[in-house]
Order: structure tokens, then C-alpha cells, then sequence
């Protein structure tokens, strides 16, 4: 491929970068045009497939990173294998952890896995800390974005601590609802608990007409009484 064809492509990549990142941030449509230059020499973007993690659990912190198209778990694991889902990232979004590591100069807390297949703009750390410390727009997005998440994280403590598990598993099929498409096992991964014992809730559920189920499916049919059962007291 001629050099010049080359450079040109490359330059329509980097446009179309530019243009997802002031769509999907309207952050960066207010920086001073030297900052979102600065952001943009600074950042690096990784497309990366369905099922692979962007990052692990006590790997090196790689920089603020917000995710311009796709969707995203971010997981704790356990030893013995077994998973808690503490949010999920969709596109417009910034990653709490990314954030939290760098301001707090630590590894990686979780682990991110892919939904789908993504794209992600990081800025590198250097250039975080310098956007963080002289913009005050910015300086809000970030700590408006990590307080969002933080609200997030203490409602799943809640939920852990206070809820019931059938509680739980009813406002899990209401937020997915008409249809979650999982098998039992990823589904008690969310939950924090084991497969039989969701396997057991499910054909309550079922048998309650409160949901239909199949293979690796389940259907909402009654969101009343899910809705019921989710807010319940006591």
C-alpha cells in the first residue's frame, strides 16, 4: 500500500476516534482546544473481542479509561472461582477502577470482561493527573463519574447484606427484563451464591407464573409480581 494511502487512513481512524470520543463524552467538547489535544496524543485506543478482559486483577494500572462502544462486567473473583458482578460500563462511561488505581497509585482491584466486542480510549496516567489538576470541568467529571459508581457499589453492599436472595434474583430479572439469555451457573455468579440454589428460585418463580424457562433462557412474564417480591419488606 502506497505511503500516502496509508497516512490517510490512518488520519480517518483518527478522526473517527475524535469524533466517537466529543459524542459520547460531552466532557471534552469543553476542554481548551491545547488540553483535548493533549488528551488525544496522550490516549491510546484497544478494540478489544467478546469474552477477553481489558484488565485483570492486580495487574499495573494503564491509564483512565472510558469506553466508546460495546459493554463491560467489572467482576471480583474469588479464589474458588466463583464471581460477583460489581457494575457494568456502557458506552459514555469511565471505569471506577481505572480511576481509583491511579489516584490511589495501586494495581488493578477487579477484573473487567467483555460483553461484547468494545472499543476503549485510555489516557495514559501522566496526562490524567495533569488534566485532573488544571481543569475544573474535567476535575468534576471524574469525581461525579467515580461518586455514580460508588452509589452503585453501596447498593449492591445493601443488597448483599440486606436482601433476601429470591429479592435479589427478581430485581435481576427486572432489570434484564422481557428476556435474560444465561445459564444458571453465570446467573448464581452474579448473585454471589451456587447454581442449585438459583436453579431452586427459578422453578418457584416458574411454578409461581412469574417467569417462563428454557435452555440458557428466561422469560419475565408477570412483572408485577416480580416487582412485588423485589420491593418486598421484611
Amino acid at each position: 500500500m502506497p505511503a500516502r494511502k496509508q497516512l490517510a487512513e490512518a488520519a480517518e481512524i483518527q478522526i473517527d476516534i475524535r469524533k466517537e470520543l466529543l459524542t459520547q463524552f460531552d466532557i471534552f467538547k469543553t476542554l481548551p482546544p491545547e488540553d483535548l489535544e493533549e488528551a488525544m496524543r496522550a490516549a491510546h485506543v484497544r478494540r478489544v473481542a467478546k469474552g477477553a478482559t481489558p484488565f485483570s486483577t492486580n495487574s499495573p494500572c494503564m491509564g483512565f479509561s472510558m469506553l466508546l462502544a460495546g459493554s463491560i462486567r467489572v467482576v471480583k473473583l474469588g479464589s474458588n472461582g466463583r464471581e460477583v458482578e460489581l457494575y457494568r460500563l456502557q458506552p459514555g462511561g469511565s471505569c471506577l477502577i481505572s480511576s481509583s488505581c491511579m489516584l490511589g497509585k495501586a494495581n488493578y482491584s477487579a477484573t473487567a470482561i467483555a460483553q461484547t466486542d468494545l472499543m476503549m480510549l485510555t489516557i495514559q496516567p501522566s496526562t490524567f493527573k495533569q488534566l485532573l489538576a488544571r481543569n475544573e470541568a474535567f476535575r468534576e467529571f471524574v469525581f461525579n463519574q467515580f461518586s455514580q459508581r460508588l452509589a452503585d457499589l453501596m447498593l449492591l453492599v445493601d443488597a448483599i447484606a440486606f436482601q433476601k436472595l429470591d429479592q435479589r434474583l427478581a430485581a435481576l430479572l427486572l432489570e434484564e427484563a422481557p428476556e435474560l439469555k444465561t445459564s444458571h451457573a453465570k446467573l448464581a455468579d452474579r448473585l454471589g451464591t451456587v447454581r442449585d440454589i438459583v436453579g431452586r428460585l427459578l422453578k418457584n418463580f416458574e411454578q409461581r407464573e412469574l417467569v417462563s424457562l428454557g435452555r440458557e433462557r428466561i422469560r419475565v412474564l408477570n412483572t408485577e409480581g416480580l416487582k412485588e417480591l423485589a420491593e418486598r419488606q421484611g
